[in-house]
């Protein structure tokens, strides 16, 4: 069963204990999972707020993305660029696809990228959920929660396996 509140609270601790701040551009999951973000705990803290560039217009004035094919990587790319551009934020996550119940730009249903941006690292994932329009809706929101907290945890791992620098010895 589809649960898009699912990561919110590993998110939201990880946030809390690293110092991230996050934010979302979407544009096949329209506010859901900005919304799931918001019920995070304490999430005035940590959760800068979202895009939902549904438009066309949204997403090339406000994201800077480049016209052409939305349902793609690269849209899905420059969507989360964009936020956490414009958002201010280290931790971001973006959803783009064909959310059906009709093909789009040449795509199946349930044709899904999520792009990721988390302190530097950049990844987009294509996925393909299967149901009727509000069933890609709800599970997109948990897979692409669920990518966003697989980013996070890894910039944290990457942090901690840094060796720290020895001590200077000041006395020579």
């Amino acid at each position: 069963m589809t649960d898009p509140l699912k990561h919110v609270d590993a998110i939201a601790a990880l946030a809390r204990e690293h110092g991230f701040t996050v934010g979302a551009a979407e544009s096949l999951t329209g506010g859901a999972v900005c919304s799931a973000l918001a019920r995070g705990s304490q999430a005035a803290m940590w959760f800068h707020g979202g895009v939902v560039s549904y438009s066309r217009l949204v997403k090339y004035s406000l994201l800077a993305v480049t016209p052409g094919p939305l349902v793609s990587e690269r849209c899905a790319l420059e969507m989360v660029e964009g936020a956490a551009r414009e958002l201010q934020v280290d931790a971001a996550v973006s959803t783009t696809g064909a959310g059906g119940p009709d093909p789009e730009e040449g795509h199946d249903p349930g044709t899904l990228y999520v792009g990721v941006l988390v302190r530097g690292e950049l990844a987009c994932h294509k996925l393909k959920i299967d149901g009727d329009p509000g069933e890609v809706v709800e599970s997109a929101t948990e897979q692409a929660l669920g990518l966003l907290l697989e980013a996070m945890t890894e910039a944290v791992d990457r942090i901690e396996a840094r060796p720290e620098e020895p001590a200077r010895d000041l006395v020579s």
